[in-house]
């Protein structure tokens, strides 16, 4: 892997880059609490491939960034739909970390994903971001197969991500990577909490009618949400990169 732009270091472009300082390269701010969206192109600007999920549009080296962001972080931020598309389950200890990051779905229905019920027992715990709205039988439902301490209520019509970030920062877990889907990351940006971008751009084409990386209504203002290139690494093509939000 290559660093084309670094601008916090400048060096010679091209330059290559081990697997500690690509981990330094992606490290998060050390005492802030700290939100980065982590998602996936294509060059024609979908986020999944033809069968509608974002592994098959994957490469080796955003397969490596995405496992690395997973061990420098807290927390995995992931929308209840994208849990069920992508099969996620709670995550497991890696070579870098015995303990593995908490996996957070966001469900304003509090709807808990078959996938992430049951012990933790050797893997990361699971907790659920709901609001009021999603009702006192569900969340009663939410709790008995999570945990009471499990979930997370943040706002009454819909989640209030920023009261849940709060929530989450005071458990400890004040990294956190977003993993979307679209619909979720969309409102992350609404609401403000997205402090960082993280964006692979794989090369190749597929045509068709899949989601960009953003779903909902246009951000404000008419331009959308400014950003700053921070970070710009490349292999075999795949283009990794990271933009800073511009407050």
């Amino acid at each position: 892997m290559r660093v084309l732009l670094d601008p916090r270091r400048p060096a010679t472009p091209g330059s290559r880059v081990t697997a500690s300082a690509l981990a330094d390269l992606y490290a998060f701010p050390a005492r802030r609490r700290w939100v980065r969206s982590n998602m996936v192109t294509t060059l024609d600007g979908s986020g999944v491939g033809a069968d509608g999920r974002s592994g098959s549009v994957n490469t080796p080296a955003d397969n490596r960034v995405f496992a690395l962001q997973r061990d420098l972080c807290d927390a995995v931020l992931v929308g209840s739909g994208t849990v069920q598309a992508e099969a996620y389950e709670r995550l497991e200890p890696t070579t870098r970390r015995d303990v593995p990051p908490a996996l957070v779905v966001v469900s304003g229905s509090a709807r808990v994903p078959e996938t992430v019920e049951g012990p933790s027992v050797g893997r990361g715990a699971a907790l659920l971001v709901t609001c009021t709205a999603a009702g006192g039988e569900r969340l009663a439902r939410a709790r008995s197969l999570l945990g009471g301490d499990a979930v997370v209520v943040a706002g009454d019509e819909r989640v209030d991500l920023p009261v849940a970030l709060d929530l989450l920062a005071r458990r400890g877990l004040r990294h956190v990577v977003c993993e979307g889907g679209p619909t979720l990351l969309g409102s992350a940006l609404e609401q403000g909490v997205v402090d960082e971008v993280a964006l692979s751009i794989v090369p190749s084409v597929v045509g068709g009618d899949g989601p960009r990386i953003t779903h909902g209504a246009p951000l404000s203002p008419p331009g959308g949400v400014a950003l700053v290139p921070r970070l710009l690494v490349e292999e075999d093509g795949t283009l990794l990169g990271l933009w800073r939000v511009r407050r």
